[in-house]
């Protein structure tokens, strides 16, 4: 009960800071969980916990949805998923990781990178990376997160439309681990306890990020994310 206690307790703080800033819960998450669960149940429990996570935090949100967005963003998440899925066993993904950093340091920071890139960009491909690799990497939102960042400068629009793109990234995650016989059901205490501090930091999260100012916000999210992004990289080659 002390770990279900514990467990719940740092999912609600990673999910507060999720809900202000919009990302970062995950990856916060994720980092401190192989210290209780085994590396098999790492994936998918992270996965499960931040379905809860990220649908909470859409919903309290649901106002500033941008839904145009979703159509392609899940047409190109199905796609990647199943892709990745099938070939995930048979293909090196170790530096997956960094290509992805560099694309958010240089998307952040370069507006030559940005200029060459633009015809590329599209929600069908963020859609179909991010949800793909994220059954490998675990937390892929700051590549959403980027592209929201140029398209919207409304604090809110960005968390919520992030929070329901990457509640759909998990979601897929999830039915995935469930075809492939992972048995959520025998980590029932542990999930209640996170599922119950991610929902309340998702609250507790939108709460906070009105206080905050939009431009501020702004900044401090293209600081985390580039901190992010060095954070894979070191990790890599670690």
């Amino acid at each position: 009960m002390q770990e279900e206690i514990l467990l719940g307790l740092l999912t609600f703080f990673t999910s507060t800071v999720a809900g202000v800033v919009g990302l970062g819960g995950g990856m916060i998450l994720i980092a401190v969980l192989p210290s209780f669960l085994p590396i098999t149940a790492l994936i998918p429990v992270h996965a499960l916990t931040q379905m809860s996570s990220n649908f909470s935090r859409a919903i309290f949100g649901f106002k500033d949805i941008q839904t145009e967005v979703i159509p392609k963003f899940l047409f190109g998440s199905i796609l990647g998923i199943s892709l990745f899925a099938c070939i995930i066993y048979y293909i090196s993904l170790s530096y997956v990781p960094v290509f992805i950093a560099v694309y958010i340091l240089l998307s952040l920071w370069s507006n030559k990178f940005n200029q060459r890139i633009k015809r590329y960009e599209s929600y069908f491909l963020a859609g179909f990376f991010q949800t793909g690799l994220s059954i490998v990497v675990g937390a892929t939102g700051p590549l959403t997160m980027t592209l929201l960042l140029k398209d919207y400068d409304d604090k809110n629009k960005v968390v919520a439309t992030g929070a329901a793109l990457m509640g759909l990234t998990h979601i897929l995650k999830v039915i995935v681990f469930i075809f492939f016989g992972f048995v959520f059901i025998d980590y029932i205490s542990i999930l209640t306890a996170m599922i119950i501090g991610a929902i309340l930091g998702s609250y507790a999260g939108t709460y906070l990020r009105n206080k905050i100012d939009g431009k501020k916000f702004l900044f401090v999210l293209k600081i985390l994310l580039s901190v992010l992004a060095i954070k894979l990289i070191i990790g890599a080659f670690i």
